[in-house]
């Protein structure tokens, strides 16, 4: 599958904004958009597994999409919610445990990138990785 591979994080938009309305404090923002976060990713039809490695934490995560798993953000946020694939793109959608709102995610290759979108609130936020 395209998403295969090994990802690093190149940029971001909107990033600090999304923190915020995520609830995260100015210090945890701060180091948020320099977490030299590296994703590996890779299907086995419809079994994914990323491995993230950033300064903050190393995690394995397992799924299968359209399987409600729990999930727990870098700043410690708790997540409920499933990825499924919508044509040529992982559409993640979550709720948070604290407060019942919901996250939504998307990620896709667009040439050679994967940008990875963030809704929460009303606010977006994109990252972008190159293998």
């Amino acid at each position: 599958m395209a998403f295969n591979g090994t990802w690093k994080i190149d940029r971001s938009e909107n990033y600090d904004k999304f923190m915020e309305v995520m609830g995260v404090n100015v210090m945890k923002r701060k180091l948020g958009a320099h977490d030299n976060l590296k994703m590996t990713i890779q299907q086995d039809g419809n079994k994914i597994t990323v491995k993230e490695s950033s300064n903050f934490r190393t995690i394995d995560i397992e799924f299968t999409l359209g399987v409600n798993f729990e999930y727990s953000l870098a700043d410690g946020t708790e997540l409920t919610g499933s990825w499924n694939m919508e044509g040529n793109k992982l559409v993640g959608t979550f709720t948070r445990k604290d407060n019942g709102k919901a996250l939504t995610a998307y990620r896709e290759i667009v040439g050679d990138e994967l940008v990875q979108t963030y809704v929460y609130e009303g606010t977006e936020a994109k990252r972008f990785f190159k293998r």
